[in-house]
């Protein structure tokens, strides 16, 4: 029997992929010469040309460091563009697997490579066998660090920080998302000033933006997370309402995810 939380995930992809299909087009033709540009640096493993064409930093699944620049990236080329990836793109078609989704950018088949009109690179969904294995290392080491009382979870999801907060998110498993929370000042080995279980996620349309939120007795905490959005919208936006009316609302400084 599947999982709920497994489930959610699939019609969540289902989801995605119902739309893509919908708001998705065939590439226009002014858009073939920087995705054959950028397939040709993979065929060829033109790493330096490669690197000249992607909008660092490169964001890794968490808690895998992000590729902050050129250097990093010549450094784990290997570690994001393995064979399987690297396959994928070298025997793509253009006119049939990578798609205009407007102002998202240009995708290749279901979202495994984002590029911008420009034919940078903005953003690779796929994960290697070798980043999956440092994923589950890097989580066992992350857990050493924290307090006591929240070190049992399934996996990490993000962290951000506001200007008076640290957030910490975290799967605990079967679609029961945990909230916790720290002064800005605090580190997260210390013990946190709010804990709240059984948070749901909720999606925000066909971009991949979504939101978490935690009732807290009367309270209700929403963490905002903005994956596609305009160039001033902050990664992740924090709210907390009492009954309907919102009482704090701020801007995420940094995200981790």
């Amino acid at each position: 029997m599947v999982k709920t939380s497994l489930m959610r995930k699939i019609l969540f992809v289902l989801f995605l992929l119902i739309n893509f299909k919908t708001v998705s087009a065939q590439l226009d033709k002014k858009y073939e010469s920087v995705v054959l540009e950028f397939i040709d640096n993979v065929k060829n493993q033109n790493r330096e040309k490669l690197a000249t064409k992607i909008k660092f930093p490169l964001k890794r699944d968490y808690p895998i460091p992000s590729i902050k620049n050129k250097q990093e990236f010549l450094k784990r080329y290997n570690e994001v563009f393995d064979n399987d990836l690297s396959k994928k793109i070298t025997v793509s078609i253009i006119p049939t697997d990578w798609h205009d989704v407007g102002w998202r950018g240009i995708m290749l088949l279901n979202g495994a490579i984002w590029l911008n009109d420009d034919g940078i690179l903005i953003t690779v969904n796929h994960q290697s066998e070798f980043e999956k294995k440092e994923k589950a290392r890097l989580i066992a080491l992350e857990k050493q660090t924290l307090h006591s009382s929240i070190k049992t979870f399934k996996q990490p999801i993000l962290i951000f920080e506001t200007s008076n907060f640290r957030i910490r998110i975290d799967d605990l498993g079967d679609s029961n998302y945990r909230y916790i929370s720290w002064s800005v000042k605090n580190k997260m080995s210390e013990k946190p000033s709010l804990i709240i279980k059984n948070g749901n996620w909720n999606s925000e349309g066909s971009g991949g933006n979504h939101n978490y939120e935690f009732k807290n007795g009367d309270y209700l905490y929403t963490c905002y997370i903005n994956v596609i959005g305009e160039t001033q919208s902050p990664p992740a936006m924090l709210t907390i309402s009492k009954g309907r009316k919102e009482i704090l609302k701020q801007k995420a400084k940094k995200i981790i995810q």
